[in-house]
């Protein structure tokens, strides 16, 4: 004879399992979920605004700087952030904020930003088409 417990073991399974499972969204998977920087949840539609927004301390706007995406950078030394891992973003925006990296400009288009603002902008360079590439065994060829 089985135990009643046993009947519903599967069941269980199935439920966490099902609960476990991915949104359909991508996007809103990425704006929902939480932040390893502690940050509160991105808006891709306000990370674009915020990406198209002139700092009063370079009269920079982040597209002028990394281009369309974040994919097609003005200096050929500035990084393509397009379809960055959005926590990567968001620790580098806090880290140029804060002063705990420095770089010429970055450190001064960080410095007025909000924790709302950051966690926009992270989610809206992550969710643009990725032109990264992997440079591990680079050097092979």
């Amino acid at each position: 004879m089985i135990r009643p417990t046993l009947r519903a073991f599967p069941l269980l399974c199935v439920l966490l399992i099902a609960a476990c499972g991915a949104s359909p969204d991508p996007d809103a998977q990425a704006a929902a979920s939480a932040s390893s920087a502690g940050l509160p949840r991105g808006s891709i539609e306000a990370g674009e605004q915020a990406a198209n927004v002139k700092s009063a301390a370079t009269g920079q706007t982040c597209i002028d700087c990394h281009g369309a995406g974040g994919n097609v950078p003005l200096d050929p030394t500035y990084p393509k952030i397009g379809g960055q891992f959005r926590d990567y973003l968001a620790h580098a925006l806090q880290a140029y904020r804060d002063g705990d990296r420095e770089h010429a400009l970055m450190s001064q288009q960080a410095a007025g930003l909000s924790d709302q603002q950051i966690a926009d902008l992270a989610v809206y360079f992550a969710a643009q088409p990725s032109e990264l590439r992997d440079l591990r065994g680079a050097h092979d060829n």
